[in-house]
């Protein structure tokens, strides 16, 4: 596909995640941050969160989602600053507009599906948010939508307290789904020749998720089946997590066949028994059987317990930490990385596909941009002179 530009208003990690896709497309991504006001730090809050990274306004939360991406300043709560905006989508042009504004400032800032397609009718807009645009007041914080998407209910053990999981998943599920919908909507494109507008709910994005528990709802359930289960799952067992010499694996029986062939080998053969040999069965034994493979495990090593339960083709693995991802051979060779301003290397992850393209493509992309470091290059691009230029910033509509 060809490269083609977003232009998106953005801030934290939901959508910066989402448009940081597009740039491993090769594509181009232009985001806008606000002018500074008051005595607050200029730009994204998320430029100034985490280590920093040579500059102040690089910190490590900012850079992983925001490499290989442009930056600009723009007063949008001016009208000035507006028709800049409208300016920079027919004139750059710009494909896709993006933005994680609340509903409710759609309009005033000049930001609407309306005001923007009128100048360029095959634009893609795409407004993300917690709950969608019936919902326009509504902030949104992955945290806060795990505990309200029954997430954090579902997570963490039995007879504790609701937990967060370990990464923002909600955040990266709603940026995962700007990515897909604006590739769906770039193939009706190409068939009509018209744009369109994408409204996506962070909650719901969370919500569709719930595949295996909302239906349960009807179809009749107990109640530990849609309540913390901590590492076990609901409905097989054993699955679980079980402790070695040097660490902890993961071992996942998904069926009565896996079970023969672990209770085939020697060291888990006491296990064995009629009422075992069904998973139904199991279950009535469920913390038994755990506290009976735990008496074997914690006698391995984790690497050589993988190995003797891979070999009966079983599904076990080694408890990871991230150091330890990276060194993954399957990931390490797929990183990506970038280099601060004094040329600190930076790994980042992978692209969640490898895609033929990629070989053609840079695996080292340029850092973050630092706040308003490319506003008065895309001005120029879009035609605006040096005394245009300098009146804005002198009223403040560029920073």
């Amino acid at each position: 596909m060809e490269s083609l530009t977003v232009l998106s208003l953005e801030q934290a990690l939901s959508l910066s995640y989402g448009t940081q896709r597009f740039v491993q497309l090769g594509w181009r991504v232009i985001r806008i941050e606000a002018t500074p006001s008051g005595n607050r730090l200029p730009g994204d809050p998320n430029r100034y969160v985490g280590k920093e990274g040579d500059r102040p306004d690089l910190h490590s939360y900012f850079i992983g989602p925001n490499v290989g991406k442009e930056a600009i300043s723009l007063n949008l709560k001016d009208i000035r600053g507006q028709e800049i905006l409208r300016r920079l989508i027919a004139d750059l042009p710009v494909d896709i507009f993006a933005s994680n504004t609340l509903p409710k400032r759609y309009k005033e800032l000049g930001i609407d599906y309306e005001t923007l397609s009128a100048v360029n009718p095959g634009l893609i807009w795409v407004g993300l948010s917690a709950l969608g645009p019936d919902y326009p007041d509504a902030p949104g914080y992955d945290p806060a939508l795990q505990a309200m998407m029954g997430y954090m209910d579902l997570t963490g053990v039995p007879n504790g307290p609701p937990m967060l999981c370990g990464v923002p998943f909600v955040d990266l599920k709603a940026g995962d789904e700007v990515f897909a919908n604006v590739c769906l909507a770039l193939a009706e494109r190409a068939r009509t020749g018209k744009g369109t507008r994408i409204d996506i709910s962070m909650a719901q994005a969370a919500a569709s998720w719930l595949v295996t528990t909302i239906p349960l709802l009807d179809l009749g359930y107990v109640p530990h089946e849609i309540r913390r289960s901590g590492n076990e799952h609901r409905e097989f067992v054993p699955v679980n997590v079980y402790p070695t010499s040097d660490g902890y694996i993961y071992l996942a029986i998904g069926n009565d066949v896996q079970w023969a062939r672990l209770t085939s080998i020697e060291a888990f053969s006491s296990l064995a028994s009629p009422t075992r040999e069904t998973n139904q069965g199991r279950k009535q034994e469920r913390d038994s059987i755990h506290r009976e493979i735990e008496s074997v495990t914690h006698n391995y090593e984790a690497g050589a317990l993988v190995e003797l339960l891979g070999a009966k083709g079983l599904v076990a693995a080694p408890i990871h930490t991230v150091p330890q991802v990276i060194d993954f051979p399957p990931i390490r060779d797929a990183l990506l990385e970038t280099q601060t301003p004094s040329g600190n290397r930076v790994r980042l992850p992978p692209p969640s596909v490898e895609r033929e393209h990629l070989a053609s493509v840079e695996r080292r992309l340029p850092c973050a941009p630092t706040y308003n470091q490319n506003t008065e290059r895309v001005l120029k691009e879009a035609g605006f002179s040096h005394r245009e230029i300098a009146r804005l910033r002198q009223s403040a509509i560029i920073a």
